[in-house]
């Protein structure tokens, strides 16, 4: 197996050969996972709807994106975020074409906001699963689950498609690290296994 090193110490698990690549074609034309990703069929066959919170209707919500300027809703639901101490947390998630926005929803409280020229890329398992991780060199990365994962990647990937300084990439590989923290690493591995997919999330260790 080769390691491919990425900024920051992320490192990915690859198979001998394997590219990492952007999720679009030379043509321009947006592939999801160019058939990398072992995919559901509700998966393939699933209208993307982009807001399914109704964001116009949320007072918070709205307040939230006037006062950086009225920006467009490209994605908004809710999502499983993975905190540094192990805790799972429910977000909203909110998309735009200049930032992610992570929101509790029970205390109506912005919880980070992430440039989308600070995300490099996406690491997500070959698996049918619902994981991915942003990776944020800057900062710090982010480790999420959601069924609707392939129009979150979808829609960052179009959303910096063409802009070359950030354009966001994909990788995958069933085992891969990322910053919980500024100062912790860890580590993601996918096992099939009998009736589904095996994932343990474990903090690195030297």
């Amino acid at each position: 197996m080769d390691r491919l090193k990425l900024p920051r110490g992320v490192q990915i698990q690859a198979s001998k050969g394997q590219k990492i690549s952007e999720a679009n074609d030379t043509s321009g034309e947006l592939k999801p996972f160019m058939g990398v990703k072992v995919r559901r069929r509700a998966s393939l066959r699933r209208d993307c709807k982009g807001d399914y919170l109704d964001v116009p209707s949320d007072p918070y919500l709205s307040s939230v994106l006037s006062r950086r300027g009225n920006q467009k809703v490209l994605f908004a639901d809710k999502v499983l975020k993975f905190t540094g101490s192990g805790k799972i947390k429910q977000r909203i998630m909110l998309i735009t074409e200049r930032a992610i926005y992570l929101v509790d929803p029970d205390a109506d409280v912005l919880k980070r906001r992430i440039a989308l020229a600070a995300v490099h890329m996406i690491c997500l398992s070959k698996l049918s699963d619902n994981f991915l991780a942003i990776i944020v060199p800057s900062e710090y990365d982010c480790l999420m689950a959601s069924t609707r994962k392939t129009e979150i990647v979808t829609v960052l990937v179009e959303a910096t498609k063409g802009r070359p300084e950030y354009e966001v990439g994909v990788v995958f590989s069933n085992r891969f690290e990322y910053h919980a923290s500024a100062d912790m690493v860890k580590e993601v591995h996918f096992d099939e296994s009998e009736g589904g997919i095996k994932t343990r999330i474990a903090k690195k260790t030297n």
